[in-house]
C-alpha cells in the first residue's frame, strides 16, 4: 500500500488538482520504459516512440529488473512509476530468446494497471531510412490523423483491444474543433492477418483541388514497422464500468467576489481603487475657467501700467 500524503504548501496542493479526476480530461502523458534486457532495434523504437511524443512523455533510460507487467506482482513497480510521473499510458520494451524485440502497451486507472496488449516488432524502419522534402516534416505537438485499415479491427477480439490502445496512445489531447491548416500528419495501421498490423508514420501534403478543399497526398517519413500481437489482457468489466463514470453536470466556471444568500439572493462585491482627483487630467478645460484666466490678466496688466505711471509722475 502506497502511503498518502496531504499537499502541505500552495505549489503542492495545484499539483494534486491537476492530477485529480475532472469532467474533461487533458491529454495523457506516455511513460517509456526499458526492461532488463533490449535489443539495438527495441532501442530504437522506444526513441522514435518518445520522439513522437515528445511533448507529452517521459522517458527512463535505466533498465527495470523488478517490472513483469502480465505476472502477480510484477506490476509494482510500473505503478509507482505512474503515479510518480501522472502518466496514464506506458511503453514497455524488453527481449529475450522465447519473445525478441517485444513491445508492452497499457493503460492505467488510477495509477493502476488497466489493460494490457504485448506485441512483437518485425520489419522496423527508423526516420532517417526515409527521404522526403524536409520542408513537409510534420511539426512536434501537432494533432494527427489516424487511419485504421481492415474489418480485423472491428472483427479480432485482440485487434479490437489494439486499436483501442494504439487510439489513446497517438491521439493527444482530444479537442473539438481543428483547423485542417494545422494537419500535418497521419498515422496508417493496416491489418495484414489475423495477428499482424502494419503501422506507418506519414506527412500530409496539401495540394490544389480546384474546391475549398484542398487535395492531400500522404508521404511516408517513418517510422514503420509490423505489430505481431502476442498476449493481451482486457479490463474486468466492474473495472471498466468505474473508469466510463462521467458526470451530467457541467463544468461551472468560478466566479470571484461572489456570494449567494437566501433573502437577497446574488450578491456581487465591487472593488474600485483609490481616485487622486487632484492629479487627474481634465479633458476639455470648461469656458469659465478660460474666461476667468483672461479676466486675472488684465487686472494684472492695469495694475502694472498704473504702478509705471506712480512712478513716472513721483
Amino acid at each position: 500500500m502506497l502511503e498518502i500524503k496531504t499537499a502541505k504548501t500552495r505549489k503542492g496542493k495545484r499539483e494534486l488538482e491537476k492530477r485529480a479526476p475532472k469532467p474533461v480530461e487533458s491529454g495523457k502523458k506516455t511513460l517509456v520504459l526499458h526492461g532488463t534486457k533490449t535489443s539495438a532495434v527495441l532501442n530504437a523504437v522506444l526513441a522514435q516512440i518518445y520522439h513522437l511524443k515528445k511533448q507529452s512523455a517521459v522517458k527512463y533510460s535505466r533498465k527495470n529488473e523488478n517490472i513483469k507487467p502480465f505476472e502477480s506482482g510484477g506490476e509494482t513497480s510500473l505503478e509507482f512509476f505512474s503515479l510518480k510521473t501522472d502518466c496514464s499510458i506506458f511503453v514497455y520494451g524488453s527481449h529475450s530468446k522465447k519473445r525478441p524485440d517485444n513491445l508492452v502497451i497499457g493503460r492505467t486507472y488510477d495509477h493502476h494497471i488497466y489493460d494490457l496488449v504485448e506485441v512483437g516488432v518485425e520489419n522496423f524502419k527508423p526516420m532517417e531510412s526515409f527521404s522526403y522534402d524536409k520542408k513537409i516534416a510534420p511539426k512536434e505537438g501537432s494533432k494527427p490523423f489516424i487511419a485504421f485499415i481492415g474489418e480485423g479491427f472491428e472483427t479480432v477480439e485482440e485487434l479490437k483491444h489494439l486499436k483501442e490502445v494504439l487510439l489513446d496512445l497517438l491521439r493527444g489531447e482530444v479537442v473539438e474543433n481543428l483547423n485542417l491548416a494545422g494537419v500535418d500528419r497521419a498515422y496508417v495501421c493496416a491489418v495484414v492477418s489475423p495477428n499482424r498490423v502494419f503501422f506507418t508514420h506519414c506527412a500530409l501534403r496539401l495540394k490544389k483541388s480546384g474546391t475549398v478543399v484542398p487535395r492531400m497526398e500522404l508521404v511516408e517519413v517513418g517510422p514503420s514497422m509490423d505489430f505481431v500481437v502476442r498476449r493481451h489482457r482486457p479490463p474486468n468489466e466492474s473495472l471498466r464500468k468505474e473508469s466510463m463514470k462521467t458526470t451530467r453536470e457541467k463544468p461551472k466556471k468560478k466566479e470571484k467576489n461572489v456570494k449567494k444568500d437566501a433573502l437577497q439572493g446574488k450578491i456581487g462585491n465591487i472593488y474600485i481603487p483609490d481616485q487622486k482627483i487632484g492629479e487627474m487630467a481634465l479633458p476639455n478645460k470648461a469656458k469659465g475657467l478660460k474666461r476667468e484666466r483672461r479676466e486675472a490678466k488684465r487686472k494684472n496688466d492695469s495694475d502694472e501700467h498704473a504702478s509705471k505711471r506712480k512712478k513716472e509722475d513721483s
